[in-house]
């Protein structure tokens, strides 16, 4: 499925990434995945912290790095938040991740490019690149919907360009 647009967002610090998670949290429904990818530290694991703190996940939401997937609570949803940068494809389709994927919860992968055919058809794919020191450049692509939705929204909003 190919994307119709890519929408940009534009970071100055991590009270930015936060509303761009925090506007995103609001439209989310079960079944909702959304990819994350990006360089090391260009703020992944930050994105997917505020969105575990919007949809009510009060525990402490880490880089699930050798773990490769955590399971929140969250008030809203259950949140899964995976990091597939150490295992192969083959790896993570033993993984069952369909499950995660189209269950009620929200998944978050992080890396998500390394399992690129795995991924659900319809996805938000967030790639965050460096623009500055604390800054950062969001592209958000949609693949279905109600992600292009979503991003049109939030463009008419403002939010997004």
């Amino acid at each position: 499925m190919a994307a119709e647009q890519i929408y940009r967002y534009s970071a100055e610090n991590e009270q930015d990434t936060e509303r761009l998670a925090v506007r995103l949290s609001e439209l989310f429904v079960p079944g909702t995945v959304i990819t994350l990818d990006g360089d090391l530290g260009a703020g992944k694991t930050r994105f997917s912290q505020a969105v575990a703190k919007t949809i009510g996940v009060e525990e402490t939401v880490n880089s699930p790095t050798f773990t490769i997937i955590k399971e929140y609570e969250g008030t809203r949803f259950p949140f899964y938040h995976m990091d597939v940068y150490r295992i192969s494809q083959p790896e993570a389709d033993q993984l069952g991740l369909d499950e995660y994927f189209y269950g009620d919860g929200i998944t978050l992968i992080e890396w998500a490019e390394l399992i690129a055919d795995l991924l659900p058809e319809e996805r938000l794919a967030v790639r965050i690149d460096y623009a500055g020191e604390q800054a950062r450049s969001f592209q958000l692509t949609p693949y279905g919907e109600p992600y292009t939705a979503w991003c049109r929204t939030l463009k008419e909003n403002g939010l997004l360009l």
